[in-house]
């Protein structure tokens, strides 16, 4: 048997595991990853860690690190409130908001994980005070951020399109944004009413026996004629000294292109130095399961991709014959992969794969290259892509275990069904 078999069936066996058994997926996938790795790989230990997601390592410390400071000094508490302000105490809208604001960071050139870095915190905690959801909040947030990720001036859309013309090929800029919007606005859509949306809008605002301020939340018909609000946090140093740390992951991040985990991290330490009654419990509530899961399992696809294993099921799809066949193998490959690794990369690679199908003239070339971009993305609220990963880490007051199941279940789905969704709408009109 080839060791690409062999490292496909040891990661279905570790999937069994982890789900039937309570061990952690990470720690499985490290010990995976050297047997493989060295039995089947004939590959060293520096080969194995360099697998290892360090950027990603220091993204889930430093984020969960900093967010924690700001739920302990109550900073969390004072940004909920404002937001209930600011949509008039609608809960409803909260999620919309949040969805909103990651959709508008990424198309004006954040790299998708930064803003979600930014935004989930912040959501999540928001779920976790008014009992909204957390796979709700955090899909939104997600799917907000895909939803602008392939605007002309976006991270994603700018690879897209150099690759598309570097390959020789005909696209379109608008077609590219306006179906990845659209498929993640539908997705958000259909979350928001199958996880309790719809119940948030029959509901007040929370009311939780604190000093309350009433505000009228609009005329007859509004999903909160009158809501309940508890009095908003007052400002002290601290919290103003964590907006400020807030506020600078921001523009470091999207403006100077700083990496958003030694960032926050370093403004963690900073408001740690100065206040460390309230930053000393932080450092317990990184979450440190999550950190071993997410980087174990990368560090196993770190030892597929050297391996070549994701070379060989590509190399596999492009001697399809059928031409609608191979263009929606490619589809699921780059959902599966960029489920567990880098969107970016797994684009860059299936594109040109598909250049043999396209100068055949049967597939349209503008809704190929759209398909697979759409079908590699939309996947990111796994929880073993970045995005999936950075939500799992902050969500707060959950089952944590459960909701990592919950995360993948829903993962699963979205690899599942997004990429025949969009090869049908996308691809199959352009064929012949």
């Amino acid at each position: 048997m080839s060791a690409e078999l062999i490292s496909i069936l040891v990661l279905v066996v570790v999937f069994v595991i982890a789900t039937t058994k309570s061990i952690n997926m990470g720690a499985l996938a490290f010990a995976a990853a050297f047997a493989v790795g060295t039995l089947a790989g004939e590959m060293d230990a520096d080969a194995i860690f360099a697998g290892f997601p360090a950027d990603l390592f220091v993204v889930l410390v430093g984020v969960t690190f900093l967010f924690a400071i700001a739920r302990s000094n109550g900073t969390t508490d004072w940004l909920v409130h404002a937001a209930i302000r600011l949509v008039g105490g609608r809960l409803a809208l909260i999620p919309w908001v949040m969805f909103g604001i990651s959709a508008t960071l990424t198309a004006i050139g954040a790299v998708s994980p930064a803003a979600v870095a930014i935004v989930a915190p912040i959501a999540l905690g928001f779920a976790a005070r008014y009992g909204i959801h957390p796979l709700l909040m955090g899909a939104m947030v997600v799917h907000g951020a895909q939803a602008g990720g392939f605007s002309p001036i976006s991270i994603y859309g700018s690879i897209v399109n150099g690759i598309v013309e570097r390959e020789g090929l005909p696209g379109s800029e608008l077609v590219l944004f306006g179906a990845s919007f659209a498929v993640n606005l539908v997705i958000a859509a259909v979350v928001f009413v199958v996880f309790g949306g719809l119940r948030l809008s029959r509901e007040n605002a929370l009311t939780d026996g604190s000093t309350p301020d009433v505000i009228g939340a609009g005329g007859p018909g509004a999903a909160t004629a009158t809501s309940v609000l508890p009095q908003t946090p007052r400002l002290n140093p601290a919290r103003i000294a964590t907006l400020l740390s807030l506020a600078v992951l921001v523009v470091a991040t999207l403006v100077f292109d700083l990496d958003v985990g030694l960032t926050a991290i370093s403004l963690a330490v900073l408001l740690s130095v100065f206040w460390s009654e309230s930053s000393r419990k932080a450092v317990t509530e990184i979450t440190w399961p999550t950190v071993l899961l997410i980087c174990g399992v990368l560090t196993y696809v770190g030892v597929l991709q050297e391996l070549g294993t994701i070379d060989y099921a590509g190399n596999a799809v492009g001697n399809v014959a059928i031409p609608l066949l191979a263009a929606v193998l490619l589809c699921y490959i780059g959902a599966i992969v960029s489920a567990f690794a880098s969107s970016v990369g797994i684009m860059g690679a299936l594109i040109p794969l598909a250049v043999p199908f396209l100068e055949q003239g049967t597939i349209g070339p503008i809704g190929m290259i759209v398909g697979l971009a759409v079908a590699s993305t939309v996947v990111d609220v796994s929880p073993f892509s970045t995005n999936g990963a950075l939500v799992l880490a902050n969500a707060t007051e959950v089952d944590r275990d459960r909701f990592f199941r919950q995360l993948m279940v829903y993962g699963g789905i979205i690899v599942a069904a997004m990429p025949a969704v969009v090869w049908l709408i996308m691809i199959v009109p352009g064929f012949g």
